[in-house]
């Protein structure tokens, strides 16, 4: 199968199976602001835009959003983490509660707040963003009952996705049990990394770094030098695949390469690289999730890894055409694939 070619069919075939299956999302999740203005002119008090408000939008972030981008695709999804007890937090249950994500699994913490991204947008255009996180490690009472919720919720899941973005939760004593839970199931487990907390990432089945990141996890150098048009043909990009592949033994590696595609490697295969299916890019906010999510999703519905692959392109390609953290929805992804027939 050419990486571009996945029939129209078989996208309504996976879709249809991922409509029964469940994946369990766990790790940090976060509120995402939106303030919507315009600019018309330049501050007289500092060199700055004066952005006129016009409105404000809220959606979930982080492990959050990835879990909506599972629902959004018609998969059961249900989300473990933390949130403050603040208005934050409410907010952001009752948004991922209006789009049937299972939020029992979210445990009202005295002593954090929940995550806030703020993004200041104007003419389509994001001027800067606000964080108000707290990013100690979680503590080992709050990681207990985290672990408790995922046992009692495995038997019913068919993958699970860490979500990891820095902000405490996800720490190596939660992510080695995890490991442990699903490798006793023989369950799928999918995580994006955060080279800065060095966890111990083997044992995985899905890791999806970023470029940069990948470099970042094997330890090598980029090298400084033009990338080639054709990832395959990146010496360097290529090495630090091979290394990643080798040192963490996952099922499948996916690199996301922004607008050259994604690159697929398997220890004992050829890589494959899927190129772009955006047709334009908007924003790029919260991709990685859409990625992760649709991915995880496909293998769950029982695609082959280069099936979920052009699956998950096609979704993100969809997804960055959109401003904000977006989500799509499965008649949108049919029509993507119809649309490159």
């Amino acid at each position: 199968m050419k990486p571009r070619l996945l029939p129209v069919d078989r996208v309504r075939r996976i879709l249809q199976a991922a409509a029964r299956t469940r994946v369990l999302v766990i790790g940090d999740v976060m509120l995402d602001q939106f303030i919507w203005g315009r600019v018309s002119r330049i501050s007289p008090e500092a060199p700055v835009p004066v952005v006129e408000f016009e409105r404000e939008s809220f959606m979930p972030g982080g492990a959050a959003n990835v879990a909506r981008n599972l629902t959004a695709l018609k998969t059961s999804a249900d989300v473990l983490g933390v949130i403050g007890r603040d208005d934050a937090g409410k907010k952001l249950t009752s948004l991922l509660e209006e789009q049937r994500v299972g939020c029992d699994g979210l445990l009202q913490h005295f002593d954090r707040t929940t995550s806030i991204k703020t993004r200041i947008i104007a003419h389509q255009q994001q001027v800067v963003r606000i964080d108000r996180e707290t990013r100690e490690d979680l503590d080992e009472m709050a990681t207990q009952r985290l672990l408790e919720i995922l046992g009692r919720k495995l038997p019913a899941a068919d993958a699970v996705i860490v979500g990891d973005y820095g902000k405490g939760v996800v720490t190596q004593p939660l992510l080695d049990e995890i490991k442990k839970l699903c490798r006793a199931r023989g369950l799928w487990l999918s995580l994006d990394p955060k080279p800065v907390h060095h966890l111990n990432l083997a044992g995985i089945s899905l890791v999806t770094p970023n470029r940069q990141e990948a470099f970042e996890l094997a330890g090598v150098n980029d090298g400084g030098s033009a990338r080639s048009a054709n990832p395959l043909n990146d010496a360097a990009l290529m090495g630090a695949a091979e290394k990643l592949l080798r040192d963490l033994r996952p099922a499948l590696l996916l690199i996301t390469l922004g607008d050259q595609g994604m690159l697929l490697c398997q220890r004992g295969q050829k890589p494959h690289h899927i190129p772009t299916m955006a047709r334009e890019v908007f924003d790029v906010s919260g991709a990685g999730d859409t990625v992760i999510a649709s991915l995880t999703l496909a293998i769950a519905a029982g695609a082959s890894p280069l099936e979920a692959a052009v699956f998950s392109n096609h979704v993100a390609g969809v997804v960055v055409g959109k401003v904000g953290t977006a989500t799509v929805s499965p008649q949108e992804l049919l029509a993507s694939f119809k649309h490159k027939g």
